[in-house]
């Protein structure tokens, strides 16, 4: 089902509030979701309970795998920040820093730097 708004049926409020609730219903039924419109400008969108349950699905499914990906990177850095925590931290990268680099046209960056 194709819910980007240009994509949808078009509904104006006057047309809302002539049809009534079982009107808008019926349309809906019909066509799917319908958008109502004020000045031809979108202002809301009716859908189906069926629909809203289904696009419910798909956002906490989603929200599910960006949550857990979150969390692996979250702690991933926090295992890397735990070096800089460690009593010797500073002397290590004070030791780092004074080391001359070659960097011989490549960058380095990451775990082995």
């Amino acid at each position: 089902m194709n819910f980007t708004l240009a994509a949808l049926p078009n509904m104006p409020a006057s047309d809302v509030k002539k049809r009534g609730w079982r009107g808008v219903m019926r349309a809906v039924a019909a066509s799917g979701p319908v958008v109502v419109t004020n000045h031809s400008e979108p202002e809301a969108v009716i859908v189906s309970a069926q629909d809203y349950a289904r696009l419910l699905a798909v956002v906490e499914a989603s929200a599910s795998k960006t949550g857990a990906g979150l969390e692996s990177l979250r702690r991933r850095f926090d295992e890397r920040l735990a070096a800089l925590q460690q009593p010797d931290a500073g002397g290590r990268l004070r030791a780092i820093s004074r080391r001359p680099t070659a960097l011989r046209g490549k960058v380095k960056a990451g775990t082995s730097y």
